[in-house]
């Protein structure tokens, strides 16, 4: 992790959703810190025991500083009641897969809108210091159900952010396919190949980012250390096709074909990490983009009245124009995957999606 920790020592960690990948990930790092504890917040409790249990095997001096709490983001009271004492939160819990959210959008809007704010409030109420969210490239110009619940999980962090202004310090990070995630198809490409089928793909010319779940976390911890209110902050990250992806995975492990399925409902040919809107109150850092927040108060002259003359800039940032990686490059980085790592080994069932 390439971020400074220091601030976290002796202090309290809550991650919601933290039995994910990315919580995984984060405990990972954060345990070869001076944090002081780490609290899991999750409704899955074979996932707390499993993870509980690796804990102990692995760094049992470690696990006596991960304490794990049973609770769904979409109870309030549940929320409350774990964040007592704590001084961060990393907010991950999320339904993210396109196809469940699209069949049953109102559980996308319980879990990535109503739980979102039933974290922040209570995050606010108890006198939490700082909590960065989690969001996706989904949410920018939004298509499917997923990606618009996941935009009116920014607003209502936005929103927050303002009220909580000078206690609780709220922001946000946005990013691209984070590969080997849960739901992810690199894992499906290998599951494939380990079988002897062709790959399927939807769409050969569509294009993702890339980046892995170390560079998640350092994302966020970034966010964490740079944060004004309701600031998006969003890493520059590299693209492939799905045809270069689906070659790349077939060059580590070995080719079985592609075959092509057409493109799915609620799929884009490119994914935006940054709108031609936001790139106007945008900031380059190097590796990251800060977007200021939205800094209009509840004037409404100002929504209606007033204005800019200049709109737009040309272009938005997305998976179409950012670094194009060929196969080559492709294999490199998603080398860079714990998963793709055992899996080149045969231990990819050791790996926490």
């Amino acid at each position: 992790m390439q971020t400074d920790t220091t601030a976290f020592a002796g202090k309290t960690l809550m991650i919601t959703g933290g039995t994910g990948s990315f919580g995984s990930t984060v405990l990972k790092h954060f345990l070869e810190t001076d944090v002081g504890e780490v609290r899991i917040f999750s409704r899955d409790e074979k996932k707390q025991d499993d993870m509980r249990h690796r804990l102990q095997s692995r760094s049992p001096e470690l696990a006596r500083r991960v304490r794990f709490y049973i609770g769904d983001v979409r109870d309030e009271r549940s929320v409350r009641d774990a964040m007592h004492g704590v001084d961060y939160i990393f907010h991950a819990a999320a339904l993210k897969q396109v196809p469940s959210c699209e069949f049953f959008p109102m559980e996308a809007v319980k879990t990535n809108v109503i739980g979102t704010d039933n974290v922040l409030h209570a995050a606010i109420d108890e006198g939490v210091d700082k909590v960065v969210c989690l969001s996706t490239d989904k949410a920018a110009y939004p298509i499917n159900a997923m990606g618009k619940s996941k935009a009116m999980m920014e607003s209502i962090i936005y929103a927050n952010a303002r009220i909580a202004a000078g206690r609780t310090t709220i922001c946000c990070t946005r990013y691209g396919n984070v590969m080997c995630s849960r739901g992810s198809v690199i894992p499906l490409f290998i599951d494939r190949i380990r079988k002897g089928e062709p790959l399927t793909v939807t769409d050969p010319a569509m294009t993702r980012f890339l980046m892995n779940l170390d560079e998640a976390v350092d994302l966020v911890c970034f966010a964490f250390e740079h944060a004004n209110p309701g600031d998006l902050f969003i890493q520059k990250a590299p693209a492939s096709t799905i045809a270069d992806l689906a070659e790349a995975v077939q060059e580590v492990f070995g080719h079985v074909g592609t075959r092509i399925i057409g493109t799915r409902h609620g799929e884009k040919l490119f994914e935006t990490l940054m709108t031609r809107e936001e790139r106007l109150r945008s900031e380059d850092m190097g590796k990251y983009y800060r977007v200021y927040a939205d800094s209009r108060d509840l004037n409404y002259d100002k929504f209606f009245v007033e204005g800019k003359v200049e709109t737009m800039v040309d272009e938005a940032y997305t998976s179409h124009n950012t670094e194009r990686l060929d196969v080559a490059g492709t294999v490199a980085k998603i080398k860079t995957a714990e998963y793709v790592q055992l899996a080149m080994e045969g231990r990819e069932g050791e790996a926490v999606q």
